[in-house]
């Protein structure tokens, strides 16, 4: 299995990061560095989190060189709109205490979406940005995004998890150049996953967990996953799957667990 995704545009990117949603203060800054300490390189954040400077601090602390840390975040609806956008890229900027950011996403699929992704598009010519993308789109709003755009976006993130797994949505942003990336992919508690009998059974397989298992039918699928924990022994165990692989068997059975809905109730494919 890999352990990178490479976007559109060259850029590397690791298929496993560390979502930061939730996440504030001294107790979120010790998770960060937590998370860099067993080896996370990608660190993501949102103007939404309210968290980018925690975020930023704890790279600064953290003794790792800017440029081996892949940080995301994203512009939310405060700054939707051109000048907006800008405002809200300095802000980043500042907040995350860098020249630059790895990658910038488009957080919803705003009225402003457009208007907001042609400054960055600038900034990712510039070179202030490394990779430009957008998060929450389903297929529809995808396919119309992009006949009007100059750059086609690296990423998707979406939420995306084995009850939901959206592989028509993937096909078609693969058909186009971008990737997917799951946010949620344990469900937030929405379902209790780490109880799922499925994921059990084939994690006995293996001697993984049923989090090692849930990470993994996605990885193996070329997607991107953002888990979030803050216990640093959960954190060592989501980044521990790249030393088994999945039998198609295996995989036909996690997919059973499939209900084509989606579990945050605000968008459907």
């Amino acid at each position: 299995m890999h352990k990178h995704i490479i976007l559109n545009n060259g850029l590397t990117m690791p298929i496993v990061g560390f979502g930061t949603w939730m996440l504030k203060g001294e107790a979120g800054k010790r998770a960060v560095l937590d998370a860099l300490a067993v080896g996370y390189r990608l660190i993501d954040t949102a103007h939404m989190y309210d968290n980018e400077a925690m975020v930023g601090q704890a790279v600064a602390e953290s003794g790792l060189r800017r440029e081996d840390i892949f940080i995301t975040t994203k512009l939310c609806q405060t700054r939707a709109g051109y000048e907006l956008a800008w405002q809200g890229i300095e802000e980043s900027l500042a907040r995350l205490q860098t020249d630059y950011i790895d990658l910038l996403l488009i957080h919803e699929p705003y009225d402003e979406a457009l208007d907001m992704y042609r400054a960055l598009t600038e900034a990712y010519h510039k070179g202030i940005v490394r990779a430009i993308g957008i998060s929450n789109f389903n297929a529809r709003e995808y396919l119309e995004f992009i006949g009007s755009c100059d750059v086609i976006p690296t990423i998707n993130q979406v939420e995306c998890h084995v009850y939901y797994r959206r592989k028509e949505l993937q096909q078609t942003l693969v058909a186009q150049g971008t990737q997917m990336q799951a946010w949620s992919p344990f469900t937030e508690g929405k379902k209790n996953i780490f109880q799922e009998p499925v994921l059990q059974a084939v994690g006995q397989k293996y001697s993984k967990t049923t989090a090692q298992i849930a990470l993994q039918y996605l990885v193996q699928q070329g997607i991107g996953v953002i888990p979030k924990s803050s216990h640093r022994d959960r954190m060592a165990e989501n980044l521990d799957i790249f030393d088994v692989t999945l039998t198609p068997d295996d995989m036909a059975r996690i997919q059973q667990l499939e209900t084509g809905k989606t579990l945050f109730g605000w968008y459907e494919d």
